[in-house]
């Protein structure tokens, strides 16, 4: 099954859908809401913006669940 690498973030604060290009060699911790300009930090037990707030998780949490 191949890697996704595209996932659109939900905005906990003002729901703003974002659509990003992830990265298979890094992971992202922060990120900038386009629209309230909040900051979006890991949820507990997340390892990145895109587990905790995207449609699609990381490349490297896929890796781990196809294994």
């Amino acid at each position: 099954m191949p890697i996704l690498l595209e996932t659109t973030i939900s905005c906990p604060y003002c729901n703003h859908k974002m659509n990003i290009k992830m990265s298979e060699t890094s992971i992202h911790f922060i990120h900038e809401c386009n629209n309230c300009k909040k900051i979006l930090r890991p949820l507990e037990g997340s390892c990145c913006i895109f587990c905790s707030y995207g449609n699609t998780t990381c490349p490297s949490s896929q890796k781990i669940l196809e294994g």
